[in-house]
């Protein structure tokens, strides 16, 4: 977990939230990689008219939403991300003057949906408590009604992906900052020792497949944003070592999902699922989450590797796409390419050939300085495209200044210069909005 300074402002929050909000450690890969050529330059490739796609005219007279995971790639977005607001840590504007933040509005998803997008991954804070006794927060589940409103009516498909809730505070995502630039008090990660909370976000999650079961834009529930029991009680980030140890215990992932997945099932049998492994649901990781006896279980992974060495570098980025640089840990360095990529996320593959399951990848991206970007960009979505899977990469922020000005790491819109905090044409902005483009489905062709 990398270490980070206190901030001396609230804008610096924005830093730090917009590089932690998908935080995970570094993963070791072997690599005998070549150099490789990308099919296309992404220069060559430009965004689409900002005019959104017209649905069909005609609307198919049945929809099955599992459909739309197993048959080849047809879901390609991007995640928002909010949580719930603290007023003496954020400050008066900074997430927005509402009890969760920053604020979306229904420009941000139409915009979203211009660019080409046909879903987004809600990743948002959980409809229960995170403290006892666990129970619904109202004010939480009006904002997810809300985004879920603004997203259908842009024509985009939605998955529910709850970051928090009984137990769990959106502060695991920045633990290594408790005391430090943040109260340690908001730091609740009790769901990996309390019976009492991981029943409880049972319960949450049979709650909220009754309320949203039977919305048409609402395509999957994911059960929890990047579990993290080894590094939170372990530190610990072997999955040999961790499940050598702790297998079936209270800590393990493994037996926790399975619960959830049961708890929805009591009223809702037919809504896609969306499950990662623990460690911050790293594909590393993926070959030790233990699929059960459910066909509309889709398995995902979170895939910003090289994290530490390539996409998450701050400035000055020293390593580019293609290129050299150490990427297992050994002192030596190896080859950074579309050949190491594929090697690497051959993982799903197997995965999905083994299990004979769905896969998707439902978070991944770069910081838009990096060297390379869109030539990283460009071979990791057209592997996945390759391998048939949806994608969602991270993140698409709302237009809410004190927010996007600040949280840009990830702003694909904003081109490489870090300076810049507004709209330009770029190449990451072409590749990205180029494989958008390939979307042909969307809530509205079944539901007009």
């Amino acid at each position: 977990m990398t270490k980070f300074v206190k901030p001396c402002s609230f804008l610096l929050l924005g830093i730090l939230f917009a590089a932690l909000s998908a935080c995970r450690l570094p993963q070791t890969t072997q690599n005998s990689a070549t150099p490789a050529t990308l099919l296309a330059p992404p220069s060559t490739l430009l965004a689409p008219s900002s005019t959104p796609l017209a649905p069909p005219s005609t609307p198919s007279p049945s929809f099955d939403k599992m459909s739309l995971w197993t048959d080849g790639t047809q879901l390609r977005g991007a995640n928002t991300w909010q949580r719930i607001v603290v007023p003496d840590l954020d400050g008066p504007e900074f997430l927005g003057s509402g009890y969760v933040g920053p604020p979306y509005t229904q420009a941000d998803f139409d915009e979203l949906a211009a660019l080409g997008a046909n879903y987004v991954n809600l990743s948002t804070p959980g409809l229960f408590t995170e403290r006892p006794p666990y129970t619904l927060d109202e004010q939480v589940q009006a904002d997810l009604d809300s985004m879920i409103a603004m997203a259908a009516q842009a024509d985009l498909f939605v998955v529910i992906s709850f970051r928090t809730g009984p137990g769990r505070s959106d502060f695991t995502f920045y633990r290594d900052g408790a005391g430090d630039w943040f109260d340690a008090d908001l730091l609740i990660e009790s769901v990996w020792s309390d019976p009492t909370a991981q029943n409880a976000w049972g319960e949450m999650w049979r709650y909220t497949a009754e309320r949203y079961h039977d919305n048409p834009a609402v395509i999957g529930y994911d059960l929890m944003c990047e579990p993290n029991s080894n590094a939170v009680v372990f530190d610990m980030y072997d999955p040999e070592e961790f499940y050598s140890q702790y297998a079936g215990s209270i800590y393990d992932w493994n037996q926790f999902y399975p619960r959830l997945v049961a708890r929805i099932r009591e009223v809702d049998s037919q809504t896609p699922i969306l499950v990662s492994a623990t460690s911050w649901g790293a594909l590393r990781w993926l070959p030790y989450l233990q699929t059960i006896d459910d066909l509309r279980i889709v398995y995902t992974a979170h895939q910003y590797e090289p994290q530490e060495g390539y996409t998450h570098q701050q400035l000055p980025a020293v390593n580019s796409y293609p290129g050299e640089f150490d990427l297992d840990w050994d002192g030596i360095a190896e080859p950074f390419d579309r050949l190491w990529l594929e090697d690497f996320l051959s993982i799903l593959a197997d995965f999905q050939r083994e299990h004979n399951v769905p896969v998707a990848v439902n978070e991944y991206g770069v910081m838009r300085w990096e060297p390379g970007a869109a030539d990283f960009m460009y071979a990791e979505m057209m592997i996945f495209e390759d391998l048939g899977i949806n994608y969602a990469l991270w993140v698409w922020n709302p237009e809410w200044q004190p927010w996007s000005k600040s949280a840009t790491e990830f702003n694909f819109r904003f081109g490489p210069d870090p300076d810049n905090t507004l709209p330009v044409d770029n190449d990451l902005l072409g590749t990205i909005a180029s494989f958008w483009a390939r979307n042909t489905v969307r809530p509205s062709m079944y539901h007009p």
